[in-house]
């Protein structure tokens, strides 16, 4: 029954990182942009919840809602003003211009809110558990991966279902042939980063409720979210899920036999995946 729990709480943990993870994969899947400042940017989603819940007197859900449309100006404008202009062949530019946003984050972060980690409070949500008989799962775990599901499903039927979506599309195969045809390339990548946005404040949501956070973290977030995009497959949303569940089920499994294993376990399984399957489990996503 240890076993069975510990499986368990692996694949709840694994919606967590699938929320860190799907709008680096929707970014990367559209542009082939590596965001190295992603983490941090879930951190400072976390804290624009935190301020509305202390300095506004909002529930942690209704100031996630606040903060949605500020993150997704903001990756707007990221996007439009920043790395439109080093995004080409060179993938270079872009990734020395994100690690210095995430260099330049962390540390305004730091000078606003201090070293001090903080959480967002969840009242009785963040004691509260479900008796399935077999084994005991929390609510807000519960709670992290149906929205990790919900996400995904929300993204996918905007890809595939909306005109928006064809553009993502059109603009991912051929970002030339698109603007030919109408489209403008540059816009299509700063609403797809937008969008991305929305997802890391549902994802700085669920971090600041059960876990403590404070302005050093943001790099951590990025290697599970990176190691998930990456086991998954490059750009594949439902593949983002499932490596997320990987690297959690490893986590707790490493945990389960020495707590000083958890987080060298997920790293084994993402080395393990790579030795396996190198362009991850589904490589028609980046064809």
């Amino acid at each position: 029954m240890i076993w069975l729990d510990t499986l368990v709480q692996g694949i709840l943990l694994g919606g967590l990182y699938a929320l860190f993870a799907a709008g680096l994969s929707l970014v990367f899947g559209i542009m082939r942009l590596v965001n190295l400042a992603h983490g941090d940017l879930i951190v400072l989603a976390a804290y624009l919840v935190l301020m509305g819940v202390t300095l506004l007197g909002l529930s942690p859900w209704v100031a996630a809602l606040v903060a949605m449309p500020l993150m997704f100006a903001l990756g707007w404008l990221l996007q439009a003003a920043v790395l439109n202009r080093v995004l080409g062949k060179d993938i270079l530019p872009p990734l020395l211009v994100t690690f210095g946003l995430s260099v330049a984050l962390q540390n305004g972060l730091l000078e606003a809110f201090s070293a001090d980690s903080r959480r967002i409070p969840a009242g009785t949500l963040e004691g509260a558990s479900l008796d399935l008989g077999q084994v005991t799962v929390g609510v807000m775990p519960l709670m992290t991966f149906a929205s990790a599901i919900a996400a995904i499903v929300a993204l996918n039927g905007l890809f595939y279902h909306t005109a928006l979506g064809r553009a993502f599309r059109a603009t991912s195969d051929d970002a030339v042939t698109a603007g030919l045809m109408g489209i403008e390339p540059k816009q299509v990548f700063a609403v797809a980063t937008g969008i991305a946005m929305v997802v890391v404040t549902l994802a700085a949501l669920y971090l600041g409720m059960r876990a403590n956070f404070d302005p050093s973290i943001g790099p951590a977030r990025l290697i599970y979210a990176f190691e998930a995009v990456i086991i998954g497959g490059l750009g594949s949303l439902w593949g983002t899920l499932a490596g997320g569940i990987i690297i959690g089920v490893a986590q707790t499994a490493g945990a389960a036999v020495n707590p000083e294993w958890q987080i060298l376990a997920g790293h084994i399984a993402f080395l393990t995946v790579m030795l396996l399957k190198p362009r991850g489990l589904f490589p028609r996503a980046v064809d």
